[in-house]
C-alpha cells in the first residue's frame, strides 16, 4: 500500500501526556536542585552568587523539559519531522546516513533509527521502539508501515534492509508474536548492557534482517 499523498502519520513512540508530566517532573526536579545549590553557595558567596548558581543549574533543565514536552514526530510525504523549539526534517527518500542506534536509560533499552540528510543536513533519533524487563512500547503499524514504504522506495540502498527489518515487525505483530519474539525487540537484544548509546554496524543489521523468518 502507499502512502496518500500529504497525509501526515505521528511517530510519537511515547504518548504526549507521559512526555508532559516526564518534562513537569523534570521542570521540578530543576529548581528544587537549582535552589538547593543556589542556597548553598548563597551561605559562603552572598546573595548574588546563590542566584547566579540556582539560575546555571535551574535553566537549562528547564529548557530542557519545556523541548520535551514539546516534542512531536511526525511522517508527511516520505519526510520525516521533529518538533521541539525548532523543526528539524530528514527526507527518507534521499537519505545521506541511517543506522541502528540501542540506548539504555534506568533498565529501559530503545531502539531507533539514526537518520541523515536533506534538505538541510540533519540528523534525527527516530525511536521505533523501547522495552524494559516487564514489557515494552512499539510504534503501531500504520506507521511502521509509512516508515518501511519511504525507505523502501528512497535512493540509499541500506534503506532497503530497515525497510525489510519493520516489515518483519510488522508481521510479528500480526501473527501476534510474543514481545521477545518480534524482531525490534531481538535485535535489541544483540548489543551488551552497560552503555548508553551504541549504533549497530550496518552489516550486523544486513545479516540479521536476512536470518528472519
Amino acid at each position: 500500500m502507499s502512502a496518500v499523498a500529504g497525509e501526515r502519520v505521528g511517530l510519537d513512540l511515547m504518548p504526549s501526556q507521559v512526555l508532559r508530566k516526564r518534562a513537569w517532573l523534570v521542570g521540578f526536579g530543576a529548581v528544587v536542585v537549582g535552589a538547593a545549590i543556589g542556597g548553598l553557595i548563597g551561605l559562603f558567596g552572598g546573595r548574588l552568587a546563590g542566584l547566579i548558581a540556582a539560575v546555571v543549574v535551574a535553566v537549562p533543565l528547564i529548557l530542557l523539559a519545556w523541548s520535551e514536552a514539546r516534542r512531536h514526530v511526525w511522517l508527511a510525504d516520505g519526510v520525516v519531522a521533529v518538533r521541539a523549539f525548532g523543526t528539524r526534517q530528514v527526507d527518507l527518500r534521499r537519505l545521506a546516513k541511517i543506522e541502528l542506534l540501542i540506548t539504555e536509560v534506568r533498565g529501559t533499552r530503545s531502539v531507533g533509527l539514526l537518520i541523515s540528510g536533506p534538505p538541510k543536513g540533519k540528523a534525527i533519533n527516530l525511536a521505533v521502539a523501547s522495552y524494559t524487563a516487564t514489557g515494552g512500547r512499539e510504534l503501531g503499524a500504520l506507521p511502521l508501515r509509512r516508515l518501511a514504504d519511504a525507505l523502501a522506495g528512497g535512493e540509499e540502498p541500506r534503506g532497503l534492509v530497515f525497510a525489510e527489518l519493520l516489515v518483519a515487525q510488522l508481521r510479528a505483530e500480526a501473527r501476534e508474536a510474543a514481545g521477545p519474539e518480534r524482531p525490534l525487540c531481538r535485535i535489541a537484544a544483540l548489543v551488551q548492557g552497560g552503555h548508553l548509546a551504541q549504533r549497530l554496524h550496518p552489516d550486523a543489521v544486513t545479516q540479521f534482517v536476512a536470518s528472519l523468518d
